[in-house]
């Protein structure tokens, strides 16, 4: 017994020692990171997002097989420290048990439960780790780029951890001192292998001794790799996911501070950061983000980047900075002179594969040598060959989608990280793909992306055969809606015919609203997405001037905007209150729905052998940001068709193609990202593609026309969820928004409505 509580104590100790050390190491340098104040605020939320993604496992298992292993594999590591506790105990008396509760079967059969379970999930995951292996699948396997190697030794430590519990508890209740007379059935059975064996009474307590002390052993060495390995995420993705924006990084891009304050530009302070330039800009919750990052490769699986050829890939994003980071940081946190710049030379190791930028080999990654200044001293952005950390045509080839920030589950703010390098980019280093200089100028002279003069915002409404409300400098009282046409609405073609078909079901609604007309300008989201944060807030200030003269008088809650862009609605509803504009912003599939609900529009189905199938397209804006897939679904079976969802859809949707400002860049690397989407949604069979986007739209038409030339897709056509329901709803007696004739069948297609999003959420 001495001896064993000797041994035991002293590895503890020394264990404890190392992590421990490691540990504040990593404190240290995750506080030097700059202030993220807002992370503190909303306890209740922050508490609730443990219980659900903690302790929940909620985005794991959304990918039920590898979700369900790995939520077992979690609850072993809570549910067995009542064994260690057990086990510490053994070291001082044969007898202990844990007070209260320590000989209820209930628990031993859990413990025993738990860890069976948890060997299970490792096959589990040493089969989904063998098929989908880098060597074997290349760029598609969602584990290409990560550490594999570490990834096994953690399994095998696993591995150890319960065999060696089986092993101990097995011997201990063969010599009779297990607490658990019955209920842990898999260490009595082990314990009764061992009195088959016909072992004596000293060999027995020997087994034991041996089996405790390599129990708590192998525990203290895996404690030890996790505080130097990618599994830190074990310790540190439950104060990650306390720590997150909420209710996520999505949505909202979040202004430029200094000091923990939002900047004025107008008088901005002069030591402020504009953007990430250096790793050490980065807030204490990036710094987190890098040191959670678990490598699994959910979000570089459902990335369209990184599924049409390109070099970003979410993961290595944050895998290279978090690799510079911990380079850099004996000259952060440990006091090491950093080296003067161009001391040590890092061009040409883009042979060594540094980064992962657009020379991205098809297997293995090879990185810049050694952690020291060689690694430090890479500029944050910068090319391969010129040793950058990341590549310029990784960081323009984010479309902000937030497919990453989505899937990841310990709650990597992706998208933030890429925006803000990309703000440092424009404001300070003023280097960007040329043709955002087009739109930079078209945005700050005219007021719109296309360059067109405002005086022609209202030409959608020449061929319509009612008059559209325009502002007239006072907000009649009746006036319920402002219509916030968008610069797509206003200048594209297609998307005037989504703005048309909108305004026509308002008016045959008898909905009273009013368009800005000259007076409205950009909401400045493609500005914000590439990086100009600067010009963003001018446009931003001067709509929401605009906006709040325009409803002088309204009280909250009579505020309200509706829009037929995801992009708008995000930005008006979402973001300027950061510059206190604060309106009820609406989607126009949100509006319209609630009119067919409310019996103000009545689509008609039509008959039987005349419906076509469709297939609905989530636009990232409206779903993944702002979590609106119910309501276009709803319009899509109002309108009586059939709806044929493509694989990738609500929360997995594949990206356009143009957001993050993408619709106004080339496209050159790789297949482009909406060939990809058209591909599938055409897989389909769908005679119509539906969307809620113009943007979205623009892709879609590009896209399709190209693949008609190459004869596929033949007769397909895109249309706006509300030209579609326009359709539907003149199927009736236009006086009467339809409600004169086929009362049945719009009954009926209100009945494909809900059949059709039953099938999405049994999906």
């Amino acid at each position: 017994m001495v001896v064993r509580l000797v041994i035991g104590l002293a590895m503890t100790a020394l264990a404890l020692a190392v992590s421990g050390r490691r540990a504040f190491w990593l404190y240290k340098l995750i506080k030097s990171g700059q202030p993220a104040n807002d992370r503190l605020e909303g306890l209740n939320e922050r508490l609730k997002a443990q219980v659900v993604e903690v302790f929940g496992q909620r985005k794991l298992l959304r990918w039920s097989v590898p979700g369900l292993a790995h939520f077992f594999t979690f609850w072993a590591f809570v549910i067995l420290i009542t064994v260690y506790l057990e086990a510490y105990g053994a070291l001082f008396d044969h007898d202990f048990h844990i007070p209260l509760i320590g000989r209820w079967p209930v628990l031993g059969f859990l413990q025993d439960f738990i860890a069976a379970a948890a060997l299970v999930s490792l096959g589990v995951f040493a089969v989904i780790r063998i098929r989908n292996a880098p060597q074997r699948k290349a760029r598609a396997s969602r584990f290409y780029g990560s550490h594999t190697g570490g990834a096994w030794l953690i399994l095998f430590m696993i591995f150890n951890v319960l065999w060696t519990m089986f092993f101990f508890r097995g011997a201990a209740s063969a010599l009779g001192v297990f607490p658990y007379p019955s209920g842990a059935f898999v260490s009595i059975g082990v314990g009764q292998l061992f009195g088959q064996a016909g072992l004596s009474t000293g060999t027995l307590q020997v087994l034991e001794s041996v089996g405790l002390l390599l129990h708590i052993g192998v525990m203290l060495i895996f404690t030890v790799i996790i505080a130097y390995s990618k599994h830190l995420h074990i310790f540190t993705a439950p104060i990650n996911v306390s720590a997150k924006r909420l209710p996520k990084a999505l949505g909202p891009l979040q202004p430029i501070e200094h000091n923990g304050a939002p900047i004025d530009f107008e008088d901005p302070p002069d030591d402020a950061a504009f953007g990430r330039g250096k790793v050490e800009d980065f807030t204490w919750k990036g710094m987190l983000d890098f040191a959670t990052c678990t490598e699994c490769g959910r979000c570089q699986s459902q990335c369209p980047a990184w599924n049409t050829g390109k070099p970003l890939s979410p993961k290595l994003v944050i895998m290279d900075l978090r690799d510079h980071l911990l380079a850099k940081a004996p000259y952060l946190i440990d006091g090491k002179d950093m080296p003067e710049e161009g001391a040590v030379s890092v061009k040409g190791s883009a042979d060594q594969a540094g980064g992962h930028g657009h020379h991205v080999p098809e297997s293995g990654f090879g990185r810049v040598p050694g952690s020291g200044p060689e690694q430090a001293m890479r500029p944050l952005v910068g090319t391969l060959e010129a040793g950058g950390v990341i590549d310029p045509d990784v960081l323009w080839s984010c479309t902000t989608c937030g497919a990453c920030v989505e899937q990841c589950p310990v709650d990597i703010e992706h998208v933030d990280h890429i925006v803000d390098m990309r703000r440092h980019q424009v404001l300070i280093e003023s280097e960007f793909p040329s043709e955002l200089g087009a739109l930079f100028r078209n945005l700050e002279n005219k007021g719109n992306p296309w360059g067109q003069n405002a005086k022609d915002r209202l030409d959608w409404t020449k061929s319509l055969d009612f008059e559209v409300p325009v502002f007239d400098g006072e907000l009649a009282t009746d006036t319920e809606y402002l219509f916030w046409v968008g610069c797509a609405g206003a200048f594209d073609d297609n998307a005037k015919k989504t703005v048309r078909a909108t305004a026509e079901l308002l008016h045959r609604a008898g909905v009273n609203y009013v368009v800005l007309g000259s007076e409205e300008g950009c909401t400045g989201d493609p500005a914000r997405r590439s990086g100009n944060e600067f010009l963003f807030q001018m446009l931003a200030q001067q709509n929401v001037e605009m906006l709040d003269t325009v409803f002088e008088g309204r009280e909250p809650g009579t505020r309200k905007i509706v829009t037929t862009c995801p992009h708008c609605l995000n930005t008006l509803g979402r973001e300027y209150p950061q510059l206190d504009g604060h309106y009820e912003v609406v989607h126009h599939t949100q509006l319209l729905n609630k009119l067919v609900r409310e019996g103000r529009l009545v689509p008609v189905a039509a008959p039987d052998g005349a419906r076509t199938d469709v297939t609905y397209h989530d636009p990232c804006y409206l779903g993944r940001h702002n979590e609106i897939y119910e309501e276009p679904r709803e319009l899509v079976g109002a309108a009586g068709v059939r709806l044929a969802e493509m694989p990738r859809h609500a929360d997995r949707s594949f990206c356009c193609g143009a957001g993050g400002a993408r619709m106004w860049m080339e496209e050159t690397i790789g297949k482009r990202v909406n060939l990809e989407r058209v591909d599938e949604a055409l897989g389909t069979g769908a005679e119509q593609i539906a969307t809620g986007c113009p943007f979205c739209r623009v892709m879609f038409t590009d896209g399709l026309t190209q693949r008609q030339s190459e004869d596929k897709g033949a007769g397909v056509e895109i249309l706006d969820v509300s030209q579609m329901l326009l359709a539907s709803v003149k199927r009736g007696d236009g006086a009467s928004n339809g409600k004169a004739n086929g009362e049945v069948d719009a009954l009926g297609a209100g009945a494909s409505a809900d059949s059709a999003m039953q099938d999405r959420r049994d999906d």
